[in-house]
This record gives C-alpha cells, sequence and structure tokens, in this order.
C-alpha cells in the first residue's frame, strides 16, 4: 500500500538557510525513510551523517568555525540522523548556522527533551520543529472500503510504518513487542539515568487500563513505591519521548468543573496493546476497553490531522463533581468544540445540561463508527 507522509511535503516549505530544521519522532516511526525519500528529490549537494555512529562524533568533535568550514565546503545541506546521541549537539548546531552562510540544517532525533532542552538554549530563535507520528490515516492511500475493513487492525495494533510488511498477525505482535522490549524505552532509560526499568513498565501498564480518565498521582505513587512527584516526572519524560500524551481539564471557573487533573493517552494503540500484552480481538474484548481503544485511537488520528494540516487547536477533556463529562474539548481562538466518542453508533448521548448552559456557543457532536472519517481526515 503506497504511504506518503505528509511532513515530508512540509520539509520542503520550512528548510531555510542559517535554521537548524528538528524532525522529532519516537523510534520507527519512519524518520530515516522519509529523509531518505526527501533526500532523493532534493536538488542541491547534501553531506549525510548518523549521530549514532562515532565518525560522526569525531567529525564534529572540535567545535570552530574552521572545522565546519572544511567539513561543509561545498554542501548546500547538512543532515544528522539521530542527532540527539551527539555530545554538545545544541551549542555545535548554533555555531554551523551562525557562522556557515547559506548552509541548511536538518536534524532527526527520537528523543525531544533531549534535543529540545539540551540544545533549546542555543538554538533559541535558529530552529523550526516538525513532529513526526506513526502513520496517520489521511496518509494511506486507500478507498473507504478499506478503511472500514481494516479499522480493527488499527485499534489493536496501531499504525507503525514497519506493520505494513507483515500480513501475519503473529509477525505484527512480535514487532511490537519487540518495538517496546528494545527501542522505544531506550532514551527515557539511558538519558534520565533511571536505574529501574520495570517502574516505567509498570507505571505504563497502570495507565494503560485507565485510558480516558483522570490519573491520580497519589495513588499511583503508591502502587509503585514511589513518590507522586517522580510518577510526574516519569509521565512527563514519557511525553518527551513520544510515548503519552498529556490532556488537562477545561474550566472556566464553573464552579462544579474538575479543573486540576490531566488524563493521558497513548501515542500508538499498538504500543498500549505491546505494553499489556493484549491482542485481543474487538469481539473478544469488554465493552470498557473496546471504549478506551476507540478514545485513545480517535484522540491521536484528531491530533495528527490538525498538526499536520496546521489548524492550531488546544485539547482538554471536561468534567464536573456531579459525574457530567465531555471526552475531548478542542479550542480555537476561543472558540469550543465538544466531541463526544462512542464506538457503537446507536449510542447516541446528549449534551450534558451543565455544559450547554455553561457554553452555549460550544459545538457538539458525537463521534461512533460510522461518522469518524470526516473527524480524523
Amino acid at each position: 500500500m503506497e504511504i506518503i507522509r505528509t511532513q515530508e511535503k512540509e520539509l520542503t516549505k520550512i528548510l531555510m538557510p542559517q535554521k537548524v530544521t528538528l524532525l522529532l519522532g519516537a523510534r520507527r516511526v519512519g524518520k530515516s525513510i522519509l529523509i531518505e525519500n526527501f533526500l532523493e528529490k532534493f536538488k542541491g549537494s547534501f553531506l549525510l551523517l548518523n549521530g549514532e555512529d562515532e565518525d560522526t562524533h569525531e567529525l564534529l568533535a572540535k567545535r570552530t568555525a574552521a572545522n565546519y568550514k572544511r567539513l561543509l565546503n561545498g554542501y548546500d545541506l547538512l543532515v544528522i540522523d539521530e542527532a540527539q546521541a551527539i555530545p554538545d549537539i545544541g551549542k555545535k548546531l548554533k555555531l554551523i548556522v551562525d557562522t556557515i552562510k547559506g548552509v541548511k540544517v536538518l536534524v532527526t532525533g527520537s528523543s525531544a527533551f533531549d534535543l529540545l532542552n539540551v540544545s533549546g538554549e542555543p538554538l533559541t530563535g535558529r530552529s523550526n520543529t516538525l513532529n513526526l507520528y506513526p502513520i496517520w490515516q489521511g496518509e494511506l492511500k486507500e478507498n473507504s472500503l478499506q478503511t472500514k475493513q481494516n479499522l480493527e487492525d488499527r485499534l489493536v495494533y496501531g499504525s507503525y510504518p514497519e506493520l505494513w510488511h507483515y500480513e501475519k498477525l503473529e509477525d505484527k505482535k512480535r514487532y511490537l513487542i519487540e518495538l517496546v522490549n528494545a527501542y522505544l524505552l531506550k532514551d527515557i532509560l539511558i538519558l534520565d539515568g533511571i536505574r529501574s526499568p520495570s517502574v516505567i513498565f509498570n507505571l505504563l501498564k497502570m495507565i494503560a487500563y485507565q485510558i480516558g480518565k483522570e490519573v491520580s498521582y497519589n495513588e499511583l505513587g503508591t502502587a509503585l513505591g514511589i513518590s507522586k512527584n517522580t510518577v510526574e516526572k516519569y509521565l512527563n519524560l514519557l511525553t518527551q519521548v513520544f510515548v503519552l500524551i498529556k490532556v488537562p481539564a477545561y474550566s472556566n471557573n464553573l464552579r462544579k468543573e474538575i479543573s486540576k487533573s490531566q488524563r493521558w493517552y497513548f501515542v500508538d494503540n499498538g504500543i498500549r496493546n505491546a505494553i499489556i500484552q493484549d491482542f485481543t480481538p474487538l469481539a473478544l474484548r469488554n465493552g470498557n476497553d473496546i471504549g478506551m481503544l476507540w478514545e485513545n485511537y480517535l484522540f491521536m488520528e484528531r491530533m495528527k490531522r490538525n498538526e499536520y494540516k496546521k489548524e492550531i487547536r488546544t485539547y482538554h477533556f471536561w468534567r464536573t463533581y456531579d459525574q457530567q463529562e465531555i471526552d475531548l474539548i478542542e479550542v480555537k481562538n476561543k472558540n469550543i468544540a465538544a466531541f463526544e466518542f462512542k464506538f457503537n453508533a446507536n449510542k447516541t448521548p446528549k449534551i450534558p445540561i451543565a455544559f450547554e448552559k455553561a457554553y452555549p456557543k460550544a459545538s457538539f457532536e458525537v463521534i461512533n463508527e460510522k461518522s469518524y472519517l470526516d473527524f480524523i481526515l
């Protein structure tokens, strides 16, 4: 099946001299392939380096303008794959774009918190950032019938690019479990010096069963034997390596509204299911679990859609202390759109009375199996 990555087109638009373009995303989401495809069409000379290669480290080790001018003489573009592995990468990139006129720089990284936090200060005003996620439905060249036939596969196995090479479900399971164990958490375990990876896995397992629900740092910490501050730290690190997404509560000071809670979503359904090693078909799952998979899938597909189409929104959930709630609130230019996610098209919940009274101008829509394509495309 043909897959056309939206961010490849975007690279062409934002790549410019004296700027560093950061292409960030989890391991194995297709950053290297995207770069290869982009370079095949690039009209100019380029130098491609691998940040995980010691030879690259040696080439860039001497942080002088003269060294970098010799290295990049005759090249229009410098590309560094997995740049977060290079010591002091931010300062080195700053020197390159500040002293070599006309050069364009493109770097990829699987560790957002390292590239952005370590290199963020040196690159202030000198960088543009693109995020790359697992395949968005809008990047697939398939008809509506194929999309509906493949929906369960997306809900259970997710959308990592390499899954399209496997026909057998057992191969997909094996790939996802290996991805989680061997690659996905590698960055956070190494870069933040975490000595007990089992705590991270257990935390993720607990979050996997609480999709669409508020999370209590105190309760998680007690169950894991760590402080609530450590729980919050780990969850935030997991967002920075593209495993989780945090969604805060929406409140406009209505007395009954929850205002300080968060909900967490996995960047990919397949990763969620691999962490708990549950790839059960939908027909054998209970309604609550199907609901969590549906909500996680819709949220991420919507977020990918909006980000790739440059439609800037903020995301929230809404709930009152008397249990009135809405799954997703999108805010754009102070306009509020509310969405409730129900897999079963026969279930048609109405807008909560408290929300309707508090936000009479807000739109409200139920997204189900029959209507979801308009929502995510």
